[in-house]
Protein backbone atom coordinates (compact mmCIF):
# COMPACT_ATOMS: atom_id res chain seq x y z
CA UNK A 1 0.00 0.00 0.00
CA UNK A 2 1.21 3.38 -0.76
CA UNK A 3 -0.24 6.79 0.97
CA UNK A 4 0.34 10.08 -0.18
CA UNK A 5 -0.91 12.62 1.48
CA UNK A 6 -3.78 10.58 3.25
CA UNK A 7 -5.08 9.43 -0.27
CA UNK A 8 -4.03 5.86 -1.30
CA UNK A 9 -2.07 5.20 -4.28
CA UNK A 10 -3.50 3.04 -7.03
CA UNK A 11 0.29 1.51 -7.24
CA UNK A 12 1.15 -0.66 -4.75
CA UNK A 13 4.76 -1.80 -2.89
CA UNK A 14 5.38 -5.06 -4.66
CA UNK A 15 5.22 -3.33 -7.99
CA UNK A 16 8.67 -1.92 -6.92
CA UNK A 17 11.85 -3.60 -6.39
CA UNK A 18 12.96 -1.42 -3.12
CA UNK A 19 12.10 1.89 -1.39
CA UNK A 20 13.62 4.42 -3.87
CA UNK A 21 11.80 3.28 -6.67
CA UNK A 22 8.73 3.83 -4.53
CA UNK A 23 9.78 7.19 -3.55
CA UNK A 24 10.95 8.42 -7.42
CA UNK A 25 7.92 7.11 -8.65
CA UNK A 26 5.60 9.20 -5.89
CA UNK A 27 7.61 12.26 -6.85
CA UNK A 28 7.55 11.72 -10.67
CA UNK A 29 3.67 12.20 -10.04
CA UNK A 30 1.78 15.65 -11.23
CA UNK A 31 -0.36 15.86 -8.00
CA UNK A 32 3.44 16.33 -6.51
CA UNK A 33 4.62 19.39 -8.54
CA UNK A 34 5.69 22.15 -6.72
CA UNK A 35 5.55 20.18 -3.12
CA UNK A 36 8.11 19.22 -0.67
CA UNK A 37 8.26 16.10 1.10
CA UNK A 38 8.14 16.80 4.76
CA UNK A 39 8.34 13.01 6.10
CA UNK A 40 8.30 8.92 5.06
CA UNK A 41 6.86 6.16 7.05
CA UNK A 42 7.59 3.01 5.92
CA UNK A 43 5.30 0.00 7.65
CA UNK A 44 4.23 3.22 10.73
CA UNK A 45 7.78 3.60 10.93
CA UNK A 46 9.12 7.49 10.53
CA UNK A 47 11.97 6.75 7.93
CA UNK A 48 14.67 9.03 6.71
CA UNK A 49 17.97 7.96 5.17
CA UNK A 50 21.13 7.51 7.27
CA UNK A 51 23.48 7.44 4.37
CA UNK A 52 22.85 8.64 0.83
CA UNK A 53 20.80 6.04 -1.16
CA UNK A 54 20.00 3.91 1.61
CA UNK A 55 16.28 4.04 0.63
CA UNK A 56 17.86 1.48 -2.70
CA UNK A 57 19.14 -1.11 -0.62
CA UNK A 58 15.62 -2.02 1.07
CA UNK A 59 13.66 -4.26 -0.84
CA UNK A 60 9.63 -3.97 -1.39
CA UNK A 61 9.35 -7.58 -0.64
CA UNK A 62 9.86 -6.45 3.04
CA UNK A 63 7.56 -3.78 2.87
CA UNK A 64 3.86 -3.51 3.17
CA UNK A 65 2.78 0.43 3.16
CA UNK A 66 4.51 3.86 2.24
CA UNK A 67 3.00 6.76 3.05
CA UNK A 68 4.88 10.26 2.30
CA UNK A 69 3.46 13.40 3.68
CA UNK A 70 4.22 16.34 2.27
CA UNK A 71 3.38 20.64 1.61
CA UNK A 72 3.41 22.85 -0.67
CA UNK A 73 6.54 24.74 -1.57
CA UNK A 74 4.76 27.81 -0.81
CA UNK A 75 3.86 26.74 2.85
CA UNK A 76 7.45 25.60 3.35
CA UNK A 77 8.60 28.57 2.48
CA UNK A 78 6.38 30.60 5.00
CA UNK A 79 7.36 28.28 7.44
CA UNK A 80 11.64 29.07 7.03
CA UNK A 81 10.60 32.80 6.70
CA UNK A 82 8.75 32.29 9.96
CA UNK A 83 12.51 31.59 11.43
CA UNK A 84 14.79 33.69 10.01
CA UNK A 85 13.82 36.31 12.27
CA UNK A 86 15.25 33.71 14.78
CA UNK A 87 18.56 32.96 13.03
CA UNK A 88 18.89 36.95 12.84
CA UNK A 89 18.82 36.62 16.51
CA UNK A 90 20.40 34.08 17.14
CA UNK A 91 23.34 35.60 15.40
CA UNK A 92 23.21 38.70 17.41
CA UNK A 93 23.60 36.98 20.46
CA UNK A 94 26.69 34.77 19.04
CA UNK A 95 28.26 38.23 17.73
CA UNK A 96 28.22 39.61 21.54
CA UNK A 97 29.49 35.91 23.06
CA UNK A 98 32.28 35.74 20.48
CA UNK A 99 33.43 39.71 20.54
CA UNK A 100 33.61 38.66 24.84
CA UNK A 101 35.66 36.03 24.14
CA UNK A 102 38.08 37.87 22.23
CA UNK A 103 38.49 40.91 24.61
CA UNK A 104 39.01 37.94 27.47
CA UNK A 105 42.12 37.00 24.80
CA UNK A 106 40.34 33.46 24.55
CA UNK A 107 41.38 33.90 20.78
CA UNK A 108 41.14 30.25 19.80
CA UNK A 109 37.47 29.44 21.86
CA UNK A 110 36.48 32.76 20.25
CA UNK A 111 37.87 31.74 16.49
CA UNK A 112 35.83 28.56 16.69
CA UNK A 113 32.92 30.13 17.30
CA UNK A 114 33.50 32.75 14.65
CA UNK A 115 33.56 30.11 11.71
CA UNK A 116 29.98 28.64 13.14
CA UNK A 117 28.77 32.21 13.11
CA UNK A 118 29.73 33.13 9.73
CA UNK A 119 28.82 29.79 8.33
CA UNK A 120 25.34 30.71 9.69
CA UNK A 121 25.33 33.81 8.50
CA UNK A 122 26.31 33.04 4.84
CA UNK A 123 23.59 30.65 4.94
CA UNK A 124 21.08 33.19 6.60
CA UNK A 125 22.16 35.42 3.63
CA UNK A 126 21.85 32.75 0.94
CA UNK A 127 18.09 31.93 2.21
CA UNK A 128 16.53 35.16 2.87
CA UNK A 129 17.98 35.79 -0.94
CA UNK A 130 16.40 32.94 -2.12
CA UNK A 131 13.15 33.66 -0.70
CA UNK A 132 12.72 37.18 -2.04
CA UNK A 133 13.67 36.22 -5.31
CA UNK A 134 11.16 33.31 -5.60
CA UNK A 135 8.24 35.33 -3.42
CA UNK A 136 8.55 38.83 -3.23
CA UNK A 137 9.87 39.05 -6.98
CA UNK A 138 9.93 42.96 -6.73
CA UNK A 139 13.11 45.53 -6.33
CA UNK A 140 13.46 46.59 -2.80
CA UNK A 141 16.56 49.26 -2.74
CA UNK A 142 16.53 48.98 1.13
CA UNK A 143 17.05 45.42 1.02
CA UNK A 144 20.21 45.47 -1.54
CA UNK A 145 21.60 48.26 0.21
CA UNK A 146 21.16 46.23 3.69
CA UNK A 147 22.74 43.18 1.57
CA UNK A 148 25.88 45.79 0.49
CA UNK A 149 26.37 46.57 4.12
CA UNK A 150 26.94 43.24 5.48
CA UNK A 151 28.97 42.36 2.86
CA UNK A 152 31.37 45.17 3.12
CA UNK A 153 31.45 44.38 7.20
CA UNK A 154 32.19 41.09 6.67
CA UNK A 155 34.88 41.75 3.59
CA UNK A 156 36.27 44.70 6.67
CA UNK A 157 35.66 41.48 9.33
CA UNK A 158 37.84 38.91 7.21
CA UNK A 159 40.73 41.88 7.00
CA UNK A 160 40.85 42.11 10.42
CA UNK A 161 41.19 38.32 10.88
CA UNK A 162 44.46 38.29 8.69
CA UNK A 163 45.68 41.41 10.27
CA UNK A 164 44.99 38.73 13.87
CA UNK A 165 43.37 42.44 15.39
CA UNK A 166 40.84 41.01 17.69
CA UNK A 167 40.10 43.67 19.11
CA UNK A 168 38.93 45.53 16.00
CA UNK A 169 37.11 42.00 15.33
CA UNK A 170 35.81 42.15 18.62
CA UNK A 171 34.47 46.23 17.86
CA UNK A 172 33.01 45.42 14.98
CA UNK A 173 30.96 42.27 15.96
CA UNK A 174 29.84 44.38 19.02
CA UNK A 175 29.50 47.82 17.35
CA UNK A 176 28.06 47.02 13.97
CA UNK A 177 27.48 43.22 13.40
CA UNK A 178 25.25 43.23 16.52
CA UNK A 179 23.03 46.09 14.97
CA UNK A 180 23.01 45.38 11.57
CA UNK A 181 21.71 41.89 12.71
CA UNK A 182 18.50 43.67 14.38
CA UNK A 183 18.23 45.22 10.97
CA UNK A 184 17.99 42.09 9.62
CA UNK A 185 15.58 40.93 12.14
CA UNK A 186 13.00 43.13 11.11
CA UNK A 187 13.40 43.11 7.47
CA UNK A 188 13.17 38.84 7.96
CA UNK A 189 10.27 39.44 9.59
CA UNK A 190 8.62 41.71 7.73
CA UNK A 191 8.87 39.09 4.66
CA UNK A 192 7.39 36.72 6.69
CA UNK A 193 4.72 39.01 6.98
CA UNK A 194 3.83 39.90 3.61
CA UNK A 195 4.44 35.55 2.81
CA UNK A 196 1.51 35.33 5.45
CA UNK A 197 -1.01 37.93 4.11
CA UNK A 198 -0.98 36.43 0.58
CA UNK A 199 0.63 39.29 -1.11
CA UNK A 200 3.73 37.40 -2.22
CA UNK A 201 2.25 35.29 -4.60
Amino acid sequence: MIIVDGCRSGKEVSNFGNLEEVLTHVMEERSMENRVVTDVFVDNESFSEIYPHQAEDITCDSISSVEVRSVSAETMAVDIAAEMGKVARMMGTGARHVARLFREASNSDALELLQDMLDVTRDFMGMTAVLRENYAKREDPDFMALTDKLSDLLSEMGESLEMEDWILLADLLEYEFLPLCGEWRVVSEQLHQLMTRGIVQ
